[in-house]
């Protein structure tokens, strides 16, 4: 038994499980977060914009966790950061006003943001490339199932133990506290293949995978904010048809997330990338002129499933990238990929009410383009010294 139990943990093993984890505390938060700010703190559109505005702070300032790192330990940082989640979200039930769950909002949200960062750093330190897409599929397979778990309690919490808010939030916050500690004393340290260099790095070498995060942040942003809004304003979705969307989605998630990673270390980055954005390109055009709910909502559930090819970005980047650099290099990539996340909501939402739904949608059609003829400069076989290839003009010349 002692032996079956040191051969289950592995640094693949504590990957997979600290996935989950935040999946869960983000989904107590999110399933409870507008009834709870209308019905308690009285909340407008206005303060609810607010609230998301300042949820993607900490991840615009994702660079920071690198100055943090120099005194904490990775892995112990990835623990502290799902506590200070889980602490967060414990505590919103009892701050029903605008002050309090500004500031807890952006607590949590440090939390989420900066065990991203340390969760993406340390799987690529210590998973092997060639394992890196399959763990990356489990991992987000893992997060929705975790999800789905968390829908059902908190349904279970609201309608039969009739816990309220106040000790639904504490019950979810708690739990995320409880599960992270768990897997503190569960596992061992795990040094990192290479010793990590903790300060802001930059590199001009890196800049094809710099601008396919911004790229990738700009899109998701934009299906995040508007796709299901069009659902609703549109189609006339309720809550319950929107929280089942947003459940089939979790569920699907469960089922391709993992082949998606397989299917990656068979064809390649570059050609996963291409195969993403393709798609995305089609579904933007298609989602500026659906007529029909049905249809709608089947690009809705297509556009997760491009989007779980987003791994190779992660994949591509493990390969090019100095072993020392990975954790800094997280870091800045986490703030690039948030970018998006402070201009597009304000300045498309004005898009959106001064023009039309069309456009913003035609205009996400757009952004991917950009990032399909970007993915065209992934190497077939990247790694340090080929981390992209010109193609203008039919030329191909490896990067130095």
């Amino acid at each position: 038994m002692k032996r079956r139990f040191s051969e289950w943990r592995t640094p693949e093993t504590l990957v997979l499980l600290s996935a989950a984890i935040p999946s869960m505390a983000l989904a107590t938060w999110m399933v409870l977060l507008n009834n709870f700010a209308v019905e308690r703190a009285g909340f407008t559109g206005i303060e609810i914009g607010i609230t998301q505005s300042l949820r993607e702070v900490p991840g615009f300032l994702g660079f920071a966790a690198i100055f943090l790192l120099a005194f904490v330990r990775e892995q112990r940082f990835l623990y502290l950061t799902a506590v200070l989640l889980g602490g967060g979200i414990a505590l919103t039930g009892f701050f029903p006003n605008a002050i309090g769950l500004y500031f807890l909002t952006v607590l949590m949200s440090f939390g989420y943001h900066y065990h991203s960062v340390v969760h993406t750093s340390l799987t690529l330190q210590w998973i092997e490339p060639e394992r890196t897409p399959i763990v990356l599929g489990r991992a987000l397979a893992a997060g929705s199932a975790a999800s789905i778990v968390t829908f059902g309690l908190v349904w279970l919490a609201f309608e039969v133990a009739d816990l309220g808010y106040t000790l639904t939030y504490l019950s979810g916050g708690c739990l995320t506290v409880l599960a992270t500690v768990a897997l503190w004393l569960a596992f061992p340290r795990y040094p990192p293949r290479t010793e990590q260099r903790m300060q802001l790095v930059l590199r001009s070498r890196y800049w094809l995978f710099y601008a396919l995060q911004l790229m990738g942040g700009a899109r998701r942003q934009i299906f995040t904010v508007f796709a299901a809004f069009l659902m609703v304003e549109k189609f006339g979705y309720s809550v319950g048809e929107i929280a089942i969307l947003f459940l089939v989605t979790s569920a699907l998630n469960v089922l391709v997330a993992p082949r998606v990673g397989r299917l990656i270390t068979v064809v390649g980055e570059r050609r996963a990338l291409n195969i993403e954005y393709i798609g995305l390109v089609v579904i933007f055009v298609a989602y500026a002129f659906v007529e029909s709910a049905w249809v709608a909502t089947g690009l809705y559930l297509l556009d997760h499933i491009f989007f779980a090819l987003a791994i190779a970005m992660n994949t591509y980047f493990q390969k090019i990238a100095d072993p020392e650099e990975i954790a800094a290099t997280s870091g800045v990539t986490e703030t690039i990929n948030h970018i998006a996340a402070v201009i597009i909501p304000v300045g498309f939402g004005v898009l959106w009410v001064t023009t039309s739904s069309q456009v913003v949608f035609l205009a996400g059609a757009l952004l991917a383009c950009v990032s399909l003829a970007l993915s065209f400069n992934v190497p077939h076989a990247p790694r340090p010294g080929n981390e992209f290839a010109w193609r203008w003009a039919g030329a191909v010349t490896p990067a130095e």
